[in-house]
């Protein structure tokens, strides 16, 4: 059965930085924690043959710079969207509040910098898909996130609009005036 309780894991891939829009962007996976381990490894591996830091000058060993190209790419990075997978084994779903919770924690960010969108679970169940925003500050993400995101994580009010059903009736009144009539919302004259 679905334990809530379930551990989750969560993949990002795909990962940019995006100063025009202040995010950071990725691809958010849910998994198990086996592919940070080998992508940390592969990564190790393949700056392991550099022998010196050319700005800097210093010699470095993979590890070390390793680290030094993640440090760099932290403090150069401001807003992402996030490719991510979800692992969430024996568990139904998860909620996007604690995506976003989790999200925000990996990148050192509050859950108001953060927006979880296009979500799709995997047929079977288990892994999720979807994206992921890490914007710079939540003026940020008032600025440039769209509407109906903003009004699905309480950040914003849905706009007050008639019935669909008074709108098309109101645009078939106007269609029976001419000029400034229609702004004044006078009554058509009728025909004798």
């Amino acid at each position: 059965m679905a334990d809530s309780d379930a551990p989750v894991t969560l993949r990002t891939r795909k990962f940019i930085r995006n100063p025009l829009l202040a995010r950071k962007q990725m691809v958010v996976r849910i998994s198990d924690g086996k592919w940070i381990w080998m992508w940390a490894e592969a990564l190790g591996k393949a700056v392991e043959g550099l022998q010196s830091d050319p700005g800097r000058g210093e010699p470095l060993n993979g590890e070390l710079c390793f680290f030094g190209l993640l440090r760099e790419a932290w403090t150069d990075c401001i807003v992402f969207p996030l490719n991510s997978d979800i692992l969430h084994p024996n568990r139904a779903n998860i909620a996007k509040e604690e995506l976003r919770e989790k999200v925000a924690s990996m990148y050192k960010a509050t859950k108001d910098q953060v927006s979880v969108f296009g979500l799709r679970t995997q047929y079977g169940g288990g892994k999720t898909t979807g994206f992921a925003l890490v914007y710079d500050s939540p003026e940020a993400m008032k600025k440039f996130e769209p509407q109906y995101r903003l009004v699905r994580v309480g950040l914003a009010t849905k706009p007050e609009r008639a019935s669909r059903q008074q709108r098309k009736q109101r645009k078939n009144r106007q269609k029976t005036l001419r000029g400034t009539a229609k702004a004044k919302g006078a009554k058509a004259k009728k025909e004798k």
